[in-house]
Formats: structure tokens, C-alpha cells, sequence
């Protein structure tokens, strides 16, 4: 299983500077506010259940409460996205029956019903009181010592942690400080936690088998795109290359070739005209080797390759690629091309009036947004354009995701495993 964001976060040494551990203090609350409902409605279920059966009648609301974990578990992988940016779908299978009998039949087949009841067994029983046990000492005692001050002015003296008498401003902004302390150095363990737990809900909630499964249908799908799109590609080549540098390279031959039975003047126009054809043919190379890879993107780099192409752009394009260095080549020429598509389709569809591109390094890995302010409405599943650049983000192990609501703004996410960083020069 691939470690989450979190997980990533809490070994940077910039850590309290993110949004990690108030996304960590988020999960961890909503998490005791989720659990605490759960465990109410759980226990008064499972009471009055159990007095009817008695009458044989809350047989029936055993085995519905048998079935409780598969909402919770919805719930949860919805919440796991404040922590975890990783889709989490559902691991139920489709119905091959249709109507109650045929959801009932195979959801008690399935494993996934009973690891999800088991999870909120697990969350009710350990996790709740965990986590409440957790935010208490974690954020409201911290939250009290901060609010000494405040409280003092209002009440004259306070008590805190019903050991320390406050009845000072000296007394009080002691306690504030060593509250802030207490709050900096708790991030990490509550950062640590929030991880685990979202570890744990990853590892019951969601099918790994099936994931994987997807994921390797989807690779086989992907590698055969890309031999297709390499096979166009190659056609292009080979096209490119017959009806205009062959042909410029023909007629020079053929210029020279006149130029050497001629004499005089009419030798030198005939020399003349081979070293125009000429000049016209490694310009028409020359625009073949770029579009294959850029000579600039070999000597300078990332950022002046994708400065290179907004420039280009009939759209205007702001470009803010803060990267400590040379990036490996795999990486750095999937990025740009990924890029000049984006912009590419930008120009084309998106009616935009304007768009920008920022890449910086995330830990180990890099991150490309590629944003505009057109009409929206892009759809992997239309056309091969956007298929095609996740086949090639996921040729470097990395992952493409796109937010284009209608009406705008559309923006294309590229994220890569970039562990190398050569130093710049």
C-alpha cells in the first residue's frame, strides 16, 4: 500500500507550516463526533433488537444492524479524503440480482460487509475513546492554558488543570505560552494518529484486491493506448519526414546536381537555390527533433522548456516552476509534454483568456497544476487527449487528476515520484 500524504508529511521538518496537522485536528474531531453517534445509535439498536427477539421480532433488526457498518464505512471514506487524497471507492461488487433479495444475498456474501461491521465495532469500542482521549488532552487542555489570560480578566484568578492558582498577568501569559508549547508539540503525535487511523480505514474499507485488480486492467489498458499512440506517432514520423525533408533534400540533389553540368551565372543561381532548399530542410528537421524532444528541454531544463511553451501559447500563460534543480530526464519530459498538451487543448477548447502552470516539489514528489479560466466541461472519458496524458503520467508511476466543472475553471493536477533531485549549477 503506497503511503498517504499524511503519513509523508510527518517526517518534514516544516511540518507545523502545513495544512497537515489541522488537517490531522479535523480528522481526528469529526472522527469522536462521528464515533460518538455511532456508538448512541449502535447500543440503541442493539437493546431494543435484543428485547424483540424475545417476540421474534427484532430477529429481523439483528441482521439489519448486521448490515450498519456498510453506510458508516461511506461515511468514512468520504471523511478519509481530509487526510488522504487517494480515491477510496467502494469495494462492494454490483448487484447481480436486482431488487432487496438479491442486495441482501450478496452483500452477506461479500467480506467487505463484515470488515466494515468490524471496523465500527473497532471504531466504538478502541478508535472513539482513543481519539476523544487524544483531542481532550491534545487541543483543550492547550486551548485552556491559551485562553488563561482572557479568563483571568474576566474571572480575577483561574485554576489550571486544578493545580495552578493563576492570579496574575505574569501567572497567566506563563500559561499561555506553555500552552502554545503544549499545542506545537501535540501536532505531531495527533498528525500521527489521524495517519494511523486513515491507514486502518484504508486497509478495512476498501478492497485492495479490487483495487489492484482495476489498477492492473487499467495499466493493460494504458500500455496499449500508449503502443497505439507510439505507433501514430511513428506513422507521423515517417509522414513528416517523406513529404518534407525528403522531398526539400531530393530537390537540392537535383538543384546541385544541375548546378554541376552548369556554367556561369546560371551555376551560382542554381547554388544559390541548393543552399535555400537546404536552410528550409534542417529548419524542417529541426521542427521534427523538437516536436520528439526539445533541444532546450535537454540543455536548460524544465522550467525554461515550459517558459518556451507558454510563450508560444496563443493563450496567455503564467509560469512559476520553483524546483531546486535538474530533474531525472524520464520526468522532466513527461511533465513538459503533459504540459504542452494541456496548453495545446487549453488553446483549442477551453475559450480561456488566460492560464497558468506552477511546479514544486511536495517531499518526494513533484506537483504540476496547469489552471485556466475557460468554459470548463473536459471529460477524460471524451476523446484521447486527456486519456493519453494520464497514460503517460502513469508510465512514471505518478497520477493525473482533473477538476473542469461547467463554466470553469478547469484544473489538470500532475503529481510524480521525483526521489533524485540533481543540484543546480
Amino acid at each position: 500500500m503506497q503511503s498517504s500524504a499524511a503519513w509523508r508529511a510527518l517526517v518534514r521538518w516544516d511540518l507545523l507550516r502545513t495544512a497537515w496537522p489541522w488537517r490531522s485536528v479535523a480528522y481526528l474531531i469529526t472522527g469522536v463526533l462521528l464515533g460518538e453517534v455511532v456508538l448512541v445509535a449502535f447500543l440503541f439498536a442493539l437493546f431494543v433488537s435484543t428485547l424483540l427477539a424475545l417476540l421474534l421480532v427484532g430477529i429481523p433488526l439483528l441482521l439489519v444492524l448486521g448490515f450498519s457498518g456498510i453506510p458508516v464505512a461511506a461515511l468514512e471514506r468520504r471523511r478519509l479524503r481530509i487526510i488522504d487524497p487517494e480515491p477510496a471507492d467502494t469495494p462492494h461488487r454490483r448487484l447481480d440480482r436486482p431488487g432487496l433479495r438479491g442486495w441482501v444475498g450478496s452483500r452477506l456474501q461479500e467480506s467487505a460487509t463484515w470488515r466494515e461491521l468490524a471496523y465500527v465495532i473497532l471504531m466504538i469500542i478502541v478508535l472513539w475513546p482513543i481519539e476523544l482521549l487524544a483531542v481532550t488532552f491534545g487541543l483543550g487542555v492547550p486551548a485552556t492554558m491559551i485562553l488563561t489570560p482572557v479568563l483571568r480578566a474576566q474571572m480575577g484568578e483561574v485554576r489550571v488543570l486544578k493545580f495552578w492558582l493563576v492570579d496574575t498577568d505574569l501567572g497567566a501569559f506563563a500559561a499561555l505560552a506553555l500552552g502554545l508549547i503544549w499545542l506545537a508539540l501535540a501536532l505531531y503525535p495527533l498528525t500521527l494518529l489521524a495517519a494511523a487511523h486513515g491507514s486502518l480505514a484504508r486497509l478495512l474499507l476498501v478492497s485492495r484486491d479490487a483495487e489492484s485488480g482495476q489498477r492492473l486492467e487499467e495499466l493493460t489498458r494504458s500500455r496499449t493506448r500508449l503502443v497505439e499512440a507510439f505507433e501514430i506517432e511513428r506513422r507521423r514520423i515517417e509522414r513528416d519526414l517523406h513529404d518534407g525533408a525528403q522531398q526539400r533534400l531530393v530537390a537540392l540533389t537535383m538543384t546541385l546536381g544541375l548546378a554541376k553540368l552548369s556554367e556561369g551565372a546560371e551555376a551560382a543561381d542554381l547554388v544559390t537555390k541548393a543552399h535555400e532548399q537546404a536552410k528550409l530542410a534542417l529548419a524542417e528537421v529541426r521542427d521534427l527533433i523538437r516536436g520528439i524532444h526539445p533541444q532546450i528541454l535537454t540543455d536548460r531544463g524544465l522550467p525554461a522548456a515550459v517558459a518556451d511553451v507558454a510563450d508560444r501559447s496563443p493563450v496567455p500563460v503564467e509560469v512559476s516552476m520553483e524546483l531546486p534543480g535538474r530533474l531525472p530526464e524520464f520526468v522532466e519530459s513527461a511533465v513538459y509534454f503533459v504540459i504542452s498538451e494541456a496548453l495545446t487543448n487549453v488553446a483549442k477548447h477551453s475559450g480561456a483568456h488566460g492560464a497558468s502552470v506552477t511546479g514544486r516539489l511536495d517531499g518526494d514528489w513533484l506537483v504540476v497544476e496547469i489552471r485556466d479560466d475557460g468554459v470548463g466541461g473536459a471529460d477524460a472519458s471524451v476523446g484521447t487527449g486527456l486519456a493519453g496524458l494520464a497514460d503517460r503520467v502513469s508510465v512514471a508511476d505518478g497520477r493525473l487528476m482533473l477538476s473542469s466543472p461547467p463554466g470553469g475553471p478547469t484544473l489538470l493536477r500532475v503529481e510524480i515520484p521525483c526521489a533524485s533531485i540533481a543540484p543546480s549549477r
